[in-house]
């Protein structure tokens, strides 16, 4: 985890105190109205993503159901991380309490671990179905890859537990201004070596080791989809062909996946590092300030961007998404619909298409529907 996103392993941030308070509301709500968008598109993407893959039998296989695993992963750190960090810019004051103190870290910690932890398991996937295709048919059914999911899951909350059992509510001095401040970190001030043994951990397990497994991984890729690329007949053989391309827009898809990851990431893991090595101080410069708003950002970013990403790289998530969209729309409008219009409505179906049309009557107006079923 980049530890410096989740409010229980940062310093609250100031803007320099000589800013107007006028000033520092209207910045605290602007950044805050970013993270609402992000979460409004975070959850809409990732959620239908999830009833895409869970309700689309043409399209559950191995990597759609670890995507499905990866996108609830980004749906809870959008429900608990975002909307407590947003919190930060508008006061100044931890508002959760201890007991918020300890169980939001740990629900924030455990879903990016299941973020990185599945993209490794993804990587190791298409591994599996490319260099090594004959071990798919042994090892890949729908209970093993659950399986899979869960232990990622198990892991992610063992490695989360010190968050909880750490994470407390310590008093900070602000020595250029001589102020104090309550927030929720994992140490106490004046403790300069776990800080720095914290940030480096956390680095190297949520972040530099897991990119490192990957890299290994997509090498082997990169040399195998070449082979077989090469050993291809010029004429004849397009099932081969398909297949080959198949795997390499799979492939690729997966690596856009853990590119977004390692980018939005590292500005935020670079930021934790800093502040661990200077963990006495507090920086309340606006350079500071505003490398930590926008690495904080593209973390959170990243939680929304994988369904997108997705939708323009596959054809056949495109048509499922729309789908689930417009099936959402209808029952949207639906239950939007005011009670005070009364409405009767004639129905005709014809025979030939099956279609349905619908006269309806509101408020005295007279509409023509037709569903999009």
């Amino acid at each position: 985890v980049a530890a410096d996103d989740c409010p229980s392993l940062n310093l609250v941030l100031l803007i320099s105190p000589q800013s107007p308070a006028q000033t520092m509301w209207y910045t605290g709500v602007a950044i805050a109205s970013v993270y609402g968008v992000i979460i409004v598109l975070g959850l809409i993407g990732n959620i239908t993503l999830i009833k895409t893959f869970c309700s689309s039998k043409s399209i559950r296989n191995v990597p759609n159901l670890f995507m499905s695993s990866l996108a609830l992963g980004d749906v809870l750190l959008l429900v608990t991380c975002a909307p407590v960090d947003a919190s930060r810019y508008l006061s100044e004051e931890w508002l959760f309490g201890r007991v918020g103190c300890k169980v939001i870290p740990f629900i924030q910690l455990t879903s990016v671990g299941v973020s990185v932890f599945t993209l490794t398991a993804l990587s190791a996937d298409r591994y599996r179905a490319i260099v090594r295709p004959l071990d798919v048919q042994t090892s890949t059914s729908t209970t093993s890859i659950v399986l899979w999911a869960a232990l990622i899951w198990v892991l992610s909350l063992i490695l989360a537990i010190p968050e909880a059992v750490f994470s407390d509510l310590h008093t900070f001095n602000i020595t250029s201004t001589n102020e104090s401040f309550v927030t929720c970190a994992p140490y106490p001030h004046g403790v300069e070596l776990h800080p720095q043994i914290h940030s480096m951990a956390s680095f190297l397990i949520f972040y530099v080791i897991p990119l490192l497994v990957i890299s290994v991984y997509y090498s082997f890729i990169a040399q195998s989809l070449m082979r077989s690329t090469c050993d291809l007949p010029v004429e004849g053989n397009v099932h081969a062909k398909r297949q080959v391309e198949s795997r390499k827009r799979l492939a690729k898809t997966v690596l856009v996946f853990v590119g977004l990851f390692a980018v939005c990431w590292l500005p935020s893991h670079i930021i934790y590092l800093y502040r661990s090595y200077h963990y006495s101080q507090v920086d309340t410069s606006l350079v500071h300030f505003m490398c930590s708003v926008v690495a904080r950002i593209l973390a959170f970013t990243n939680s929304c961007l994988n369904p997108f990403a997705l939708y323009l790289l596959s054809k056949s998530f495109k048509k499922q998404f729309n789908q689930q969209l417009c099936w959402c729309c209808r029952i949207i409008t639906k239950h939007s619909q005011s009670p005070m219009h009364y409405s009767t409505r004639v129905t005709s179906v014809r025979s030939s298409n099956h279609s349905v049309a619908s006269m309806t009557i509101v408020n005295g107006r007279q509409l023509c529907q037709e569903d999009c079923v």
